[in-house]
C-alpha cells in the first residue's frame, strides 16, 4: 500500500501536498501498529496456570521500590530506593511453592533532598554505613484469604492471582517477619528484551520502631508502607 501511494504521488504532481499528508498518516499508522502492546508482547496471558514457570531475575530498568510514611499526621512522605535486586522461582501449577528473595541497597535511598538523605543515613535511621543492605527471604506463600484457591486456579479465570508472601526482613541488624500482598499481573514474550517476562506488584507494611527506628514518634508515623512494581525476566527461554 505504501509503495502504491508513492507511485500515485509521483504521477500526480499537482496533488503532492495531499499525497504527503496521506503518506505521513500511513507511516504514523504503521508505527502505531508496530509499537502496540499486542505486537510487543504477542502471547500475553494473565491466567496463572498458563504462565511459564522457572527461574527469574529482576529487570531493574522496569522495577521500582517506593515507601510512604506519615508526616505530622498531615501528609504522606514518599521516597524510593533506586538500587535493589531480586530472584524469583515461580511455579504456576502450585504458586504457593514459589519463592521470592530480594536485596535492597540502602545507600540508594532517594527523597529528592541531598541534605535529608545524608541525615537519614545515620545510626538513628537507616544506619546504612553499618548495615548497607536489607534482605527479604521468603518463608512461606499462601493464597490470599480473599481469594478462593480453586477458583483462582481455574483455567477460565483470567484475573491476577493474589498471594500472601511471608518472609524474614533483615534490616539494621534486626530480623522480623513481614507479609507482602503480591500479584502476578501476567506474562508474555517481551520483544523489547527478548525474554519471557512476568509482571509483578506487591504491597506491604513495616513498623519502623520494630527495627530500632523510634525517633520523633509524634512527628513521623510508625508504619511505613511499601509498594513494589517489578518485571521479572525468565533466565532460561
Amino acid at each position: 500500500m505504501y509503495h502504491s501511494l508513492v507511485n500515485t504521488c509521483r504521477a500526480g504532481l499537482a496533488i503532492q501536498p495531499l499525497c504527503i499528508l496521506v503518506l505521513l498518516s500511513t507511516l504514523i499508522s504503521s508505527c502505531s501498529i508496530l509499537t502496540s502492546p499486542a505486537v510487543l508482547r504477542p502471547n500475553f496471558e494473565t491466567r496463572t496456570q498458563e504462565l511459564r514457570g522457572g527461574e527469574y531475575k529482576l529487570d531493574p530498568a522496569h522495577s521500582f521500590l517506593l515507601f510512604k510514611i506519615g508526616h505530622l499526621e498531615l501528609a504522606t512522605y514518599v521516597g524510593r530506593f533506586n538500587r535493589f535486586d531480586a530472584s524469583l522461582e515461580f511455579d504456576p501449577a502450585s504458586p504457593i511453592e514459589s519463592r521470592l528473595d530480594a536485596i535492597v541497597y540502602l545507600d540508594s535511598f532517594d527523597v529528592n533532598n541531598d541534605s535529608l538523605e545524608a541525615d537519614l543515613a545515620d545510626s538513628d535511621w537507616l544506619n546504612s554505613g553499618e548495615f548497607p543492605e536489607a534482605r527479604f527471604t521468603t518463608t512461606s506463600i499462601a493464597i490470599s484469604e480473599s481469594v478462593d484457591e480453586e477458583d483462582s486456579l481455574d483455567e477460565a479465570d483470567d484475573s491476577p492471582l493474589i498471594l500472601e508472601i511471608t518472609g524474614d526482613l533483615q534490616f539494621r541488624g534486626i530480623t522480623r517477619p513481614v507479609v507482602l500482598e503480591g500479584r502476578f499481573n501476567g506474562g508474555a514474550d517481551n520483544l523489547l528484551t527478548g525474554k519471557y517476562t512476568l509482571g509483578f506488584t506487591a504491597t506491604g507494611r513495616i513498623s519502623r520502631s520494630a527495627f530500632g527506628m523510634s525517633a520523633f514518634p509524634g512527628l513521623i508515623g510508625d508504619t511505613a508502607e511499601l509498594e513494589i512494581f517489578a518485571e521479572f525476566l525468565r533466565v532460561n527461554p
